[in-house]
């Protein structure tokens, strides 16, 4: 058995449901695309945890309008959440959210790694 399949049936793990993979799924493929983990990245990173579009924007090679679509995205996933302040969004992570995703990815015992993930599975 790879070490791909050992972390989904760890003992104790319970199978999850088809709601839940659903979920788990929409979150994951907005964590996918690079320029989304970087918004992620950069608005968990920031001071306070939140971030206003204009504080970001500038970071990337992208419009404005660009960087909010990425943002829907992960506030679609269930990832981001915002609050309008004036005439500023401010985006937070939900932590629920990124607990979530790493009790998914969590092995008992240990967590994957990126050596972990890289293995093909023979036969």
């Amino acid at each position: 058995m790879s070490n791909q399949l050992a972390l989904l049936r760890a003992p104790g793990r319970e199978t999850l449901g088809e709601a839940e993979c659903a979920s788990l799924a929409q979150m994951f493929k907005a964590i996918g695309d690079p320029v989304r983990l970087r918004l992620l990245s950069l608005i968990a990173s920031h001071p306070g945890g939140e971030a206003c579009v204009c504080d970001i924007s500038g970071t990337f090679v992208l419009s404005q309008p660009t960087i909010s679509h990425h943002l829907k995205v992960l506030r679609s996933a269930g990832i981001l959440e915002k609050e309008r302040r004036g005439s500023w969004v401010y985006y937070r992570v939900i932590p629920a959210a990124l607990q979530r995703l790493s009790a998914v990815l969590h092995a008992e015992g240990g967590t994957a790694t990126p050596s972990d993930s890289c293995i093909e599975e023979t036969d």
